[in-house]
């Protein structure tokens, strides 16, 4: 019998989506692991954020006590809002707790449209215009032009928590709007929003590579593992991972 691969995820404890998305398209040899860190939807800017980054150290340790192999960090904003560098001391902080390799939302987004070798990009998100104006200010300094970053009003009223409850459909229709037509790449950010079932259809519709965190986040891990699953139906980014055993 073999061994099971386990990745542990470090969620937002309002999060209900990153854990299912990695179970969506995992395979059965692959089980998932999670650790939760402290936010509602009262728990908002940057007091929230580092009320929430305060757990980090604590929960990793945690998630080494069940022998994963790899810790992914499941908030894009929480790894966003403080701008390149601290993406990666994140990274090295949860790496050192757990003993394991660390990905993180964001830097893994980056790497994803680094890969597709984009530059221009259009972004959809369902966040208010705190994170929207952190995550432009973080994109730009990592080397991207954007185009525009756009914030579907009706997810972000519906804070932390209802983002998750927000259809697939609903992703579909607000960031195929969101795209332009110059744009080498569309980026739906948000750990909590349902963009991976979102992708593949909107790469149909607007033509041109789709990234969205949970995706990215997801084809860093198994990256990070050296696994290369063969995975239909979430587009490009996770249909790349096959092309490794080809």
């Amino acid at each position: 019998m073999s061994l099971r691969t386990r990745i542990g995820v470090m969620v937002p404890s309002t999060n209900t989506t990153f854990e299912a998305d990695f179970q969506l398209v995992a395979p059965r040899d692959v089980t998932i692991h999670g650790q939760r860190m402290w936010l509602t939807n009262d728990a908002e800017g940057q007091a929230g954020m580092d009320r929430m980054n305060g757990e980090i150290e604590t929960g990793a340790r945690y998630l080494a006590t069940a022998n994963v192999d790899v810790v992914a960090y499941g908030c894009t904003t929480g790894s966003f809002y403080r701008g390149p560098g601290y993406d990666r001391e994140l990274i090295e902080t949860i790496a050192r707790a757990a003993g394991v390799p660390a990905v993180a939302a964001a830097p893994a987004v980056v790497a994803a449209l680094r890969h597709f070798g984009a530059r221009r990009l259009s972004v959809a998100t369902p966040y208010p215009d705190w994170n929207n104006q952190r995550l432009r200010a973080y994109l730009e300094a990592s080397g991207f032009e954007v185009l525009n970053v756009e914030g579907e009003p009706g997810a972000a009223k519906s804070g932390n928590q209802g983002i998750n409850d927000r259809d697939p459909e609903e992703v579909v229709a607000f960031a195929a709007r969101a795209c332009r037509a110059e744009a080498d790449a569309l980026l739906c950010s948000c750990t909590a929003w349902r963009s991976v079932e979102a992708v593949a259809e909107l790469e149909r519709r607007t033509g041109k590579p789709v990234v969205s965190s949970n995706q990215a986040s997801i084809w860093a891990a198994f990256r990070a593992l050296g696994l290369a699953p063969e995975i239909r139906g979430f587009g490009r980014l996770l249909e790349s991972l096959a092309a490794v055993n080809a």
